[in-house]
């Protein structure tokens, strides 16, 4: 533990000295990488003087048992010593889950997609509760969710709605959200009173910036039209929505929510780009053994990860087998703890997975 400790301390202080040279300053790209690895790495680097205190007082302790000389201070000698031991136990687990390799996605905003599945109009309505329910637990983190486009459904809700989540380490939080949910409940619609199962799909994307995935513009077709549906006339009339065609992969984007046709553009652009990104990444994790064998973040997009059961109250999240019964402040955006445990299933499995780390 104390070599790998030592290992971060070098880069962390080789880091120390780069961002402080001019040609690093200069080239924002590499700058902006270099801050975020130093914040990390400090992380590691304070906790690590903690553990090395603690080893210290141990030793310490150890000496004045050993002497023996004085009864008073062997009681105290040994006081001390269980307090160390008890500190490094859990010093050093806490710092076995912060050298797991971090996914340098994970601190990037994100780009998520909510569609209605199986179910017709009562799944429309719950992709609206399902936006809803992410856009609470964004405010109450302190995010920014900007709308980039929405297609209504016909009793409510969302046939699909797509959003852009600015903040912190938001790509590390909201991944786990990527998969089907099913909701169980009796639809506004239904007149029977009979409990109908319907789902959504989600997808959370990293959004890329222009130096992740350089996109060929030569590829892309631009269509411009006026937008559809609510607005004024200047909405209504200019051509401001925009639609864009990538012809190799056939992936289509729209966006009209902004007025300007120069906003609307740059948000189809940053939509397709990150769709096209993830799809790298895709390939990436197809390749690497140990993504493929965590289902926890990198699992089946098709796959139901999670059930919400109206007339039990439920909340079944099936990768990790956990079931809260506390569905109300969940649906209202207090999704927290299930993200807490799904990223501790994740850690684990990447730590098993890490002989290197155990």
């Amino acid at each position: 533990m104390l070599e790998k400790i030592q290992i971060i301390n070098q880069r962390f202080d080789e880091i120390n000295d780069l961002i402080i040279q001019p040609d690093i300053i200069s080239d924002q790209q590499r700058y902006t990488k270099l801050m975020k690895e130093y914040k990390d790495l400090k992380l590691i680097v304070d906790k690590g003087a903690v553990y090395k205190e603690a080893l210290e007082n141990s030793a310490e302790a150890e000496e004045i048992i050993a002497d023996g000389s004085d009864a008073e201070m062997v009681e105290m000698a040994k006081m001390q010593l269980d307090e160390a031991k008890e500190a490094i136990e859990k010093l050093e687990g806490e710092i076995r889950f912060m050298l797991i390799p971090k996914d340098p996605d994970d601190a990037k905003n994100v780009v998520v997609e909510v569609r209605a599945g199986t179910g017709g109009d009562e799944a429309s309505i719950f992709a609206g509760d399902l936006y809803r329910m992410y856009s609470k637990y964004c405010s109450d983190k302190g995010w920014r969710v900007d709308v980039v486009s929405t297609s209504d459904g016909t009793s409510g809700g969302f046939k699909e709605i797509i959003f852009e989540v600015s903040g912190e380490d938001v790509y590390g939080t909201l991944k786990f959200e990527a998969g089907v949910h099913r909701v169980q409940r009796v639809p506004q619609t239904e007149t029977q009173g009979r409990v109908h199962t319907s789902a959504a799909t989600v997808m959370v994307l990293p959004e890329a910036e222009e130096f992740d995935y350089e996109l060929d513009m030569t590829e892309v077709r631009i269509e411009r039209t006026t937008s559809t549906g609510p607005g004024g006339q200047s909405v209504n009339t200019t051509y401001s929505a925009i639609k864009l065609h990538h012809e190799p992969t056939g992936m289509i984007v729209s966006c009209q929510d902004q007025k300007s046709s120069h906003k609307n553009l740059e948000k189809a652009l940053k939509v397709l780009r990150s769709r096209l990104y993830d799809l790298e990444l895709a390939k990436q994790q197809a390749a690497d053994s140990a993504k493929r064998k965590s289902m926890v973040s990198s699992g089946d997009r098709s796959a139901k990860i999670r059930t919400y059961n109206y007339s039990q109250g439920r909340v079944t999240d099936h990768r990790i087998g956990l079931t809260l019964y506390d569905l109300s402040n969940i649906i209202n955006g207090d999704i927290q703890k299930i993200i807490d445990e799904l990223m501790l299933a994740e850690n684990t499995e990447l730590l098993k997975a890490d002989d290197d780390l155990i």
